[in-house]
């Protein structure tokens, strides 16, 4: 029976005893009421001076005794779904960066392709740039003979006259000029490629990279009218309307005098090319002075194309 009176009557120990009895108290009407509810199930009835019962005796935490989460432990899993949350937000943001820059890798591997697969428009230019007009040479009645007429070109561009005299010969192609007739003067005459003094020897020369005869573009012929054979003699001859055919390995292509010009040496765009089929013969002029060239155009007779 325990003693009745104000708490000062009381000694420390029945105070803390007293005080364990009223926890033990306020605990067993909750641990009834959670049963009342389901909560918590009875396992074994407290029993009074157990080790148990020494441990409640001294200081406690009352939520320590709430069947619900500890706070520390929904403390640690908020943090633990912020790190997940954050570590998501960061792989979502990874995955867009990593698609922008593959739609930007593939546009600028297809702009390179689509630049790669365009062609430029080609303008034709010739192969050879001409400082004189060929057959240029010193008349035979000369003191020294006939030889080439070196005093034609300009001082500062012999150089590259020697240069071109180095270029070799292409082989000759099925299509292009082999022989050449002119009926009104009586020419008939071999065509070989190159216009330089070893193969005026030989005949008529075209320009290196002048066109086929057929083709769009200039054919340029050139032939001495004083030496070697005087094959292109007459050209002054020509009118407008005479026949110049012209054969290749496959076929015939037949062209109509249009012009005749007498030009310096120097006037070397009788031989840029043209949009048309166009035919031009050239030589030295006058006869046995050749310090000038005549310089014949023809256009393709309609129905060669």
């Amino acid at each position: 029976m325990r003693k009745t009176g104000s708490p000062e009557d009381l000694s420390a120990e029945e105070l803390r005893r007293l005080l364990v009895e009223k926890r033990r108290a306020s605990r067993q009407e909750r641990l009834e009421r959670y049963r009342r509810t389901g909560r918590v199930v009875l396992v074994a009835p407290d029993v009074d001076g157990s080790p148990l019962e020494d441990m409640r005796s001294g200081d406690f935490d009352e939520s320590a005794e709430d069947p619900q989460t500890p706070p520390s432990s929904t403390r640690r899993k908020r943090i633990l779904d912020g790190l997940l949350l954050f570590v998501e937000l960061l792989a979502v943001v990874g995955l867009i960066l990593l698609l922008f820059n593959g739609i930007n890798m593939m546009r600028e591997l297809n702009d390179e392709v689509a630049i790669a697969l365009e062609q430029p428009t080609l303008t034709p230019t010739p192969l050879i740039v001409s400082v004189v007009l060929p057959s240029g040479h010193t008349p035979p009645t000369s003191p020294e003979g006939a030889r080439p007429n070196e005093a034609e070109i300009p001082q500062h561009l012999k150089p590259l006259v020697q240069s071109l005299a180095n270029i070799p010969i292409p082989t000759p192609g099925p299509e292009q000029a082999t022989r050449i007739q002119i009926p009104a003067i009586g020419v008939d005459a071999p065509i070989v490629q190159g216009d330089g003094w070893e193969q005026l020897k030989k005949g008529v020369g075209q320009q290196i990279g002048s066109a086929d005869p057929g083709d769009k573009g200039n054919v340029v012929l050139s032939a001495h009218n004083d030496i070697f054979g005087e094959i292109f003699r007459d050209l002054d001859r020509l009118q407008p309307g005479d026949e110049i055919t012209i054969y290749t390995n496959q076929r015939a292509y037949s062209y109509v005098v249009s012009d005749s010009k007498v030009l310096e040496p120097t006037q070397v765009d009788i031989m840029d090319s043209t949009s048309q089929p166009t035919l031009t013969l050239i030589s030295c002029y006058p006869y046995l002075v050749d310090d000038q060239r005549i310089a014949i155009t023809s256009r393709l007779q309609a129905g060669n194309n």
